[in-house]
């Protein structure tokens, strides 16, 4: 260990707590080569919806199912689509004692959330902390890589979301400037959710788990125009404003 001039010990390095972004991949089977097929179906129209994102794989849906899981598999199979797997939850003591084996870290348990089948569903702890019942309200523009979670609240957005950023929150999502990175309302279910934008060009759109990419060009009548997302059962709708 290395001494200053003054006698006090000093390391080459300090420990602190982080937060880090992280997707939750909810698995709701254990064949890896059914969950491959999905994955490679889901994400056929964007390929780049992952950017090397840390995962946590939630084996909650199967927490009772008598197959094992190749972890070893999942992981390399989520690795293949530009995902970091690192930890894992919500499973048997057996299936957690493999996860670990896989080198896999245990996660603390969360309250289930609505989500489409095998689906990803963002759960971003880089959040903006509100008292009470309230909106968020950002007046700057997000460049690519930044993200902001309004967590038990509205979010508006005063400024442009640019491609490759990303805004979430409990309730709506408000952007009063083009929308062009992804938006994810009703992060915890919230099938009543909206999001609505003076300037609709986004990357993805997503409500209470259920979301659409853009690759497909929007309609004339919503693309670049004011206009607003809801849901309607399980289907996202894209409707102008008046």
């Amino acid at each position: 260990m290395a001494v200053d001039t003054a006698g006090h010990a000093r390391t080459s390095f300090d420990l602190k707590s982080a937060s880090l972004p992280v997707v939750a991949v909810v698995l709701k089977t254990t064949n890896a080569a059914v969950l491959a097929a999905d994955l490679a179906e889901r994400l056929a129209d964007d390929p780049g919806f992952f950017d090397n994102d840390p995962v946590l794989i939630d084996l909650a849906p199967v927490r009772e199912a008598p197959e094992p899981i190749d972890f070893a598999a999942v992981s390399a199979l989520l690795r293949q689509h530009r995902t970091l797997p690192v930890a894992v939850r919500g499973g048997s003591p057996a299936q957690m004692e493999a996860a670990h084996a896989a080198g896999l870290v245990a996660a603390p348990e969360a309250p289930p959330a609505r989500a489409e089948a095998h689906a990803q569903v963002r759960e971003v702890p880089v959040e903006v902390p509100v008292a009470g019942p309230a909106a968020v309200v950002i007046d700057k523009p997000l460049r690519s890589g930044q993200q902001v979670y309004a967590r038990g609240a509205d979010l508006i957005v005063m400024a442009m979301v640019s491609f490759g950023a990303e805004v979430i929150a409990d309730g709506n999502i408000h952007v009063y400037a083009p929308l062009r990175g992804r938006a994810i309302a009703g992060a915890r279910g919230n099938a009543e959710a909206r999001i609505i934008s003076t300037c609709l060009e986004p990357q993805l759109v997503s409500i209470a788990g259920i979301y659409r990419t853009t690759e497909t060009e929007l309609p004339d009548n919503v693309r670049g125009k004011p206009a607003q997302v809801r849901l309607d059962g399980e289907k996202l709708l894209i409707e102008p404003l008046a």
